[in-house]
């Protein structure tokens, strides 16, 4: 089992969450809602008004977004969904947790104010004026961003 930070359209209420749930992925367990410890620039960039984690640590701000413990076929379809390497790349960082979530099976205690570990999905290529793009701590399709998510048949964030 892995863990997973999303903070994009797979988070709970967003567009792809349905493909977190969806059974014939492989299985994702909600965990807890978190904040990266470093800052980021999370962006909504594209021809499909896309999130982007931009890995540039240090600018930006603290990304918001939920830790899923999931199976190795989930991470599989993540990754696939992503499309890891071309689009997106899967990396570890640490995150702060947000509230506190009781023990699952096998998992430890993961108090507020606790540091762990998860993959996060950054993008691999990006256009050169994207970092300074508005920067957003917490994504969300359907806010006052202006910007209309667009989904594709094909793995999108």
């Amino acid at each position: 089992m892995a863990r997973v930070f999303v903070y994009g359209t797979l988070k709970k209420g967003q567009p792809n969450y349905y493909r977190m749930i969806e059974s014939a992925n492989g299985k994702a367990e909600f965990l807890t809602s978190a904040c990266t410890t470093q800052k980021y620039p999370l962006v909504i960039a594209g021809e499909h008004s896309l999130p982007f984690l931009l890995n540039i640590p240090g600018q930006g701000r603290r990304i918001r977004g939920e830790i899923y413990k999931v199976d190795d076929k989930m991470l599989k379809y993540l990754d696939d969904f992503e499309m890891v390497p071309d689009m997106y790349q899967r990396t570890l960082v640490k995150l702060e947790v947000e509230e506190w979530v009781g023990e699952t099976e096998g998992e430890e205690r993961l108090k507020a104010g606790s540091i762990t570990e998860a993959f996060v999905y950054s993008a691999t290529m990006y256009e050169p004026d994207w970092p300074s793009l508005p920067c957003y701590e917490s994504y969300d399709a359907y806010g006052d961003h202006g910007l209309q998510y667009e989904a594709k048949e094909t793995g999108l964030v």
